[in-house]
């Protein structure tokens, strides 16, 4: 079966750069609407036989366009959420993004024993997601999921048998970015894409939007940010 991955549009904490991740989240920035508007046509020769979203808002938002144009109802999933930012919650300075994002790339490289500060440890994680995404593709020939930038990075990263942790730690995955991936829980998983642009194209991209969910961790770290 195909499994389309798809990063919710731009939010205001995008813009900010903040670790955003508590229920039930804020909604969309007016770009990210419009992120959101072009999935329909962006996916207009594929066939979608159900689309998913997390319990955070703007994933529902974003796969609105979608699910009225293909007149599919959206089914919301507990597990395909954004990792918890724990006690770094809201925060946007550089020590705390390092903090996250080399505690969620450890669990791609299969460290699922590092804990988030005041958060969950890899484990957690894919425990939930790993159920959702068996329960969303089982019996389903092609299927959309509506989650987050950090959440499909490290997922794929662990669970694509031709990505490693390190292309995913430095290939982008920007707003409305969208991970293809063939196979199933039994067999497995392969990436067959990975476009990092929004649905819409450079003409929908923000690079002026301190987003550290979608970068690349180099460029979101100042260079410092090693991923194994």
């Amino acid at each position: 079966m195909r499994l389309f991955l798809i990063r919710h549009g731009q939010t205001p904490g995008n813009v900010l750069g903040q670790l955003d991740t508590i229920h039930p989240g804020p909604g969309l920035t007016d770009l990210g609407n419009r992120q959101a508007a072009a999935l329909p046509g962006a996916l207009r020769h594929e066939p979608i036989d159900a689309i998913f979203a997390s319990t955070l808002v703007r994933t529902q938002i974003t796969a609105r366009p979608l699910a009225v144009d293909r007149g599919l109802e959206i089914q919301v999933s507990g597990g395909l959420h954004e990792i918890e930012a724990g006690a770094l919650e809201g925060r946007s300075d550089r020590a705390s993004i390092q903090a996250y994002l080399e505690t969620v790339f450890a669990w791609g490289a299969d460290d699922l024993g590092a804990v988030m500060p005041g958060g969950p440890d890899g484990h957690a994680f894919f425990a939930r997601f790993d159920a959702d995404i068996e329960a969303a593709t089982t019996g389903a020939e092609s299927v959309a999921v509506f989650s987050h930038g950090a959440a499909i990075r490290v997922w794929t990263a662990a669970r694509a048998r031709n990505v490693t942790s390190v292309f995913a730690g430095t290939t982008e995955l920007a707003n409305t970015g969208m991970v293809e991936l063939t196979g199933s829980a039994d067999e497995g998983w392969t990436l067959v894409s990975w476009a990092g642009l929004p649905a819409g194209g450079s003409p929908l991209l923000d690079d002026s939007a301190d987003d550290p969910m979608g970068e690349a961790l180099g460029q979101v770290l100042g260079g410092t940010g090693a991923v194994s």
